[in-house]
């Protein structure tokens, strides 16, 4: 039961963004975004949404840094993993 965190490279609103990942359940991915102060709105079916100057923090509260083919490698594995396919996208 771990939750991931990649390292931002996601350009977006001016900053570089990461993802918030468990490789075991939403549930604990939930109680950690909600433990670091992550609002709901940055939940995206199977991951939240960082900014950069969130990292480090979110690794001190327990995150593990991973690069983002093993963060996708380990949501996959886990089963949790919403295909791009069946996503909404958001506007």
């Amino acid at each position: 039961m771990t939750v991931l965190v990649d390292p931002p490279m996601w350009p977006n609103h001016g900053m570089l963004w990461g993802h918030l990942v468990s490789d075991s359940s939403l549930e604990e991915l939930h109680a950690f975004a909600a433990r670091a102060g992550i609002p709901e709105r940055g939940f995206d079916r199977d991951h939240y949404d960082v900014p950069d100057q969130r990292i480090e923090e979110l690794v001190a509260l327990g995150a593990e840094l991973v690069s983002a083919k093993e963060l996708i490698r380990r949501l996959r594995a886990s089963g949790l993993r919403v295909p791009a396919r069946d996503r909404v996208r958001r506007h």
